[in-house]
């Protein structure tokens, strides 16, 4: 495994390299055909990248491949705060303003069919992300990983693709296939964050095999307190936007009385 780790490193580079090119080039066929893209959205693109890729690539990467404590640190990069910055870049968006007018319908009805409307579900992503996490720190999946190439590719792939479903099933900021109430959405984020401090917790008690256990200790701290910031950053988002919507409703209910009398 540890020879091919470097050649992992450089696919990452390019993949990174690669979606930042394809961004910039749906960016410059949307302002042909709808006007001026922000600036700001390719930045978060280009962030969310480099943050999923530093878990691999970097000073960070290459400690977390046999450090714990580095693992954990990537983890929440990989899995929790790069999403975050990539789902502001709107994605979905851009391709859609992108593509033809019949390959963007063909990417809606998938959006909206039902496999797209139960894997958005909050509740659906909660268990592909946190369940994900429990089948790696709580078997045997953690020592196999670093194993196996291949294992290695799909466990931190996961790792990456659930968290961004979590994050789009959380906040409505780029184009979803269905859209559920705060308080449903607010009661899945409270239940994923209770099993993210309960599996840091059971990971201090035990860690995997063959993490020594000061190392793994070390490593669920950084999981329970490095998970709390960025949970609270999705608290704060999810309570803003809740925030805003009652505020126009309560603003919209008033104009309309002032309009009757």
């Amino acid at each position: 495994m540890h020879e091919h780790f470097h050649a992992i490193q450089d696919a990452v580079v390019v993949t990174a390299v690669i979606l930042t090119l394809g961004y910039l080039m749906a960016m410059r066929v949307s302002n042909r055909k709808f006007g001026r893209w922000p600036v700001r959205r390719p930045f978060l693109w280009i962030l969310g990248l480099v943050t999923a890729a530093s878990a691999f690539v970097g000073p960070l990467g290459d400690a977390a491949h046999e450090n714990f404590i580095a693992h954990m640190y990537g983890h929440l990069l990989l899995g929790m705060l790069a999403p975050i910055f990539l789902v502001y870049s709107k994605p979905m968006t851009l391709l859609l303003r992108a593509l033809p007018t019949g390959d963007a319908r063909i990417v809606s009805r998938v959006l909206n069919s039902a496999y797209g409307r139960f894997i958005t579900n909050p509740f659906t992503a909660s268990v592909l992300n946190i369940g994900g996490l429990f089948l790696i720190y709580m078997t045997d999946l953690y020592v196999w990983m670093h194993e196996s190439m291949i294992l290695f590719i799909i466990v931190h792939l996961h790792v990456f693709l659930a968290g961004y479903l979590f994050t789009i099933s959380i906040i409505y900021v780029d184009i979803t296939s269905h859209r559920h109430a705060y308080w449903y959405r607010a009661v899945a984020l409270v239940a994923a964050l209770g099993f993210h401090k309960a599996l840091s917790k059971l990971i201090y008690q035990s860690p995997p095999p063959g993490v020594p256990t000061g190392e793994g200790r070390t490593g669920a701290i950084v999981m329970y307190y490095g998970g709390d910031i960025v949970d609270l950053i999705l608290i704060i988002i999810l309570c803003y936007h809740w925030y805003k919507k009652e505020t126009s409703a309560r603003e919209a209910g008033a104009d309309a009385g002032m309009a009757k009398t």
